[in-house]
């Protein structure tokens, strides 16, 4: 019975670390992805809304670089809200560390 709720609890826990990474690919991913579209359409006016995210990502831009950039930064934030996630999950489902 033991083995049973055991199993049980390590079935039910999230993995913070699964979700950060999870989340931090996305964020990242998404984020490179829509800055190197725009690069490639290309234009007068590339990219002006996007260009915002500066404001919140020094060294960001709407270039090549920028992505890259932008990769590292999403993935960091991604990975923090990820880790976060799975800890309130755990402590409020009544799981410990």
């Amino acid at each position: 019975m033991d083995q049973d709720i055991e199993l049980s609890h390590a079935i039910q826990r999230l993995n913070e670390r699964a979700w950060g990474i999870a989340l931090g690919l996305m964020l990242g991913g998404g984020l490179f992805l829509a800055t190197l579209i725009l690069v490639l359409r290309g234009g007068p006016n590339i990219g002006a809304h996007l260009g915002l995210i500066a404001v919140y990502f020094p060294g960001y831009s709407v270039s090549f670089l920028g992505s890259l950039v932008g990769f590292i930064y999403g993935f960091v934030l991604g990975y923090g809200v990820g880790r976060v996630v799975g800890l309130v999950y755990n402590r409020v489902v009544g799981f410990t560390s």
